[in-house]
């Protein structure tokens, strides 16, 4: 089957051709990353899938634990026995539903009515005020007393009570004459109750406090403040209390069926109570006696766990796998912004399975206390400066993000310990940025345990913690910082050499003018010792100028012609009188002069020189012609073997091994030019140039047009500062003469 990588951007479908294996690539950084991924895989899933029961058999209430339980992974259950008293809780705060019965109001006007056409009827009779009251008191015993009796009879607005008492009787039958029994209503909310009012629309539903309601006690108070409020004539005033309170009578009363429909409605909208075991927190504590609620923690702890549901450990997987692929994208060029070679995709790739790995390890063998961010306990800053130290403070800069957001997505770190983690591994890698010197490193563990203190106080405030908690976390904090600064000091050398890598620390070393290799060849060759310094200085500066590493292009430089020391004589900077090259035939100066690369890699293989140090020395002629001894021999043999003058090397396949051979030989041919001017070396470099891109020896160099440009201008300025033009003292003619 044909993949199709027609619709990917150009640096995406290069490199996922790569991991494909269409197309020059090494399978080895690749096997080793699918090894890592798969390492990684089985302890993830072994880790966080892996806890059985067996502690519930080992741990009993009412005894002393021997020993932490600590989640492994995070729980959240529902916490029955508090749903039950919160819905309990919401049940009763639910107000008592009353209503009015319109027969109890009907009953109370109509008594009143009733009682009017009685003593209506006694006066239409003719019978004295003193009659009537008798008959009264006959007919409603003991409701109203003779003093009130007597006051209704003679009142000269008598026959209009009936209308003053209906409109006083409407009055307060509205405000409702509530029934309460105590026994009913305690379920229900103490201190208010709803009332259902009909009206149309719809039913009005009023919440109202118990201290405001009027119950058949307060009544005869109510009708009393009622009477004071109206214009009734105070004929009816003085006496009407004593004429309306024994009509009535309760006419709101306590609805079962409404209140219970209530205390439903608020049992179903109960929001559970839900407990989390924190992951990393301890449920059961060495030497403390184990209580009944951390016993069902860890009951409920095992019984909530995922276990080894496949489609668990199936999540884990893809998850895992979706983070390798992440950051397989991550290594392409298209974001590093450089192609990482062989050693450096190992030590990628171990690094990530490291920084997953590492803290579940931690939380495993060393469990932390609740609430400690294992970020603390795993030196994210040190990978981040390993990075920044072979891979360059881009790379690290980006790795300090990617790597803890990487662990969190895998469930290793949480909230707290990703925002350490991702403070650390920022700062770690922007320390490094200018960092020269060896001891630059303590200076960047000191930088880091300070903004690790910084990202601890952020997050205890986050969480609101006492402050008993500071001190133990911020000693963590600087302690990370401290041990990352000391531990990087010692990882690198070893990590240079095993993986014969270039640093910035390493090249800073290898550029001492005093190392004894560089001291052998002034002693031994002085000519290409001052030559290389040359070309040193040409290349730094014109690799500053195009942004390409300027201290691997000086290092290079220095070291390119270390196998001219073998034979120093046959080179022409080290010739003073007898060119050596006139006693044997053009072929075998030609072996001797392209030998010097061959031999200058074996030295530095030798040394333990950097690999791309190495690739330097091997591409500073590239596979060009050795054209003087070429056209020397034309002119001695009538067949002559092209092969046997051209160098053995390859062309550059960097920018600055490129700079180092464009340096070469610019310096070389400028010693040929007489009072060379800025003109002059501008034109002749330009043809320098234009031979080499000719001859393809800058093809793989990556170098554009406009770079070569800068390049050859940068030649021009340091090449004009060192040939600048001299005053004549006085007698130098007459001395060059004698």
């Amino acid at each position: 089957m044909k993949i199709k990588l027609n619709l990917l951007p150009g640096s995406i479908k290069e490199y996922y051709r790569n991991l494909l294996n269409m197309s020059g690539f090494h399978p080895g950084p690749a096997i080793v990353s699918i090894v890592l991924c798969i390492i990684t895989v089985i302890v993830v899933v072994n880790t966080m899938t892996g806890e059985t029961g067996s502690d519930l058999r080992e741990f009993e209430a009412g005894k002393v634990a021997d020993r932490d339980v600590v989640a492994g992974y995070e729980v959240s259950y529902i916490d029955e026995d508090a749903t039950r008293i919160r819905k309990e809780a919401q049940e009763r705060l639910v107000p008592a539903v009353f209503g009015f019965s319109n027969g109890a109001n009907a009953e109370i006007l109509n008594s009143w009515n009733s009682f009017c056409d009685f003593t209506d009827g006694i006066i239409e009779g003719g019978a004295s005020a003193a009659a009537a009251r008798l008959a009264v008191q006959a007919e409603y015993p003991a409701y109203f007393n003779t003093e009130t009796l007597d006051i209704y009879f003679n009142a000269d607005e008598r026959l209009r009570f009936r209308d003053f008492g209906i409109e006083v009787l409407d009055n307060i039958l509205k405000q409702g004459i509530f029934h309460i029994n105590k026994e009913e209503l305690k379920n229900f909310n103490p201190d208010t109750l709803e009332l259902i009012t009909p009206s149309l629309p719809e039913s009005l539903w009023q919440r109202l406090s118990y201290r405001n309601i009027v119950t058949i006690e307060d009544a005869g108070e109510t009708l009393g403040k009622i009477l004071e409020n109206t214009e009734l004539p105070d004929e009816f005033k003085a006496v009407g209390t004593a004429l309306l309170r024994p009509f009535i009578n309760e006419n709101v009363f306590f609805s079962p069926r409404e209140s219970q429909n209530h205390v439903f409605r608020a049992g179903e909208t109960v929001t559970p109570v839900i407990r989390t075991i924190e992951k990393g927190s301890r449920i059961i504590r060495r030497g403390f006696i184990i209580s009944e609620i951390e016993m069902r923690d860890l009951r409920t702890y095992y019984t909530k766990l995922p276990g080894r549901d496949p489609r668990n450990v199936i999540g884990l997987v893809f998850l895992i796998l979706s983070i390798y692929m992440l950051f397989a994208l991550l290594r392409s060029d298209l974001v590093l912004g450089k192609k990482l070679n062989i050693s450096e995709s190992y030590l990628f790739s171990a690094l990530i399975c490291f920084y997953i790995i590492g803290p579940i390890l931690i939380k495993s063998f060393f469990p932390v206390y609740e609430g400690f961010p294992v970020s603390l306990a795993f030196p994210t800053a040190l990978l981040v400066m390993i990075l920044a130290a072979f891979m360059g403070v881009r790379t690290a800069m980006i790795m300090a993000i990617a790597l803890p957001l990487a662990a969190y997505l895998a469930g290793v770190f949480d909230n707290s310990a990703l925002i350490i983690a991702l403070i650390s591994g920022v700062t770690a890698s922007m320390t490094l940025q200018n960092a020269q010197k060896r001891m630059d490193l303590i200076k960047a563990g000191l930088i880091i345990a300070a903004a690790n203190c910084l990202a601890v106080v952020v997050v205890l405030l986050l969480r609101r913690s006492d402050i008993s908690a500071y001190p133990l976390m911020l000693f963590w904090a600087a302690l990370n910082g401290i041990i990352s600064g000391m531990l990087i000091l010692g990882i690198l050398p070893p990590l240079e050499q095993a993986l014969n890598a270039v640093t910035t620390f390493r090249l800073i070393e290898l550029a001492d003018l005093n190392a004894p290799i560089l001291r052998k060849l002034f002693t031994n060759a002085p000519g290409t010792y001052s030559h290389s310094i040359m070309v040193a200085n040409m290349a730094e500066q014109a690799c500053q100028d195009i942004g390409a590493n300027a201290l691997l292009a000086r290092v290079g430089a220095y070291y390119h012609d270390i196998g001219k020391m073998e034979n120093p004589g046959y080179f022409v900077e080290n010739q003073t009188d007898h060119n050596k090259h006139d006693d044997i035939t053009p072929r075998l100066s030609a072996t001797v002069i392209r030998s010097h690369v061959k031999l200058g890699i074996e030295k530095a293989r030798s040394l333990g020189l950097p690999s791309a140090v190495i690739s330097i020395i091997g591409e500073h002629h590239g596979n060009s012609l050795i054209s003087w001894f070429y056209n020397k021999a034309m002119e001695q043999e009538e067949q002559v073997n092209t092969e046997d003058f051209i160098y053995m090397g390859n062309p550059p396949c960097s920018k600055e091994s490129a700079a180092v051979m464009l340096a070469d030989v610019t310096e070389a041919a400028v010693r040929t030019l007489t009072k060379p001017t800025v003109a002059k070396m501008e034109k002749f470099i330009q043809g320098l140039f234009d031979a080499k891109v000719e001859h393809g020896q800058l093809a793989k160099s990556d170098l554009t047009f406009r770079e070569l440009e800068t390049i050859k201008n940068a030649f021009v300025k340091v090449l004009a500062g060192y040939y600048h033009s001299r005053i004549e003292y006085p007698n130098q003619k007459e001395e060059e003469a004698k």
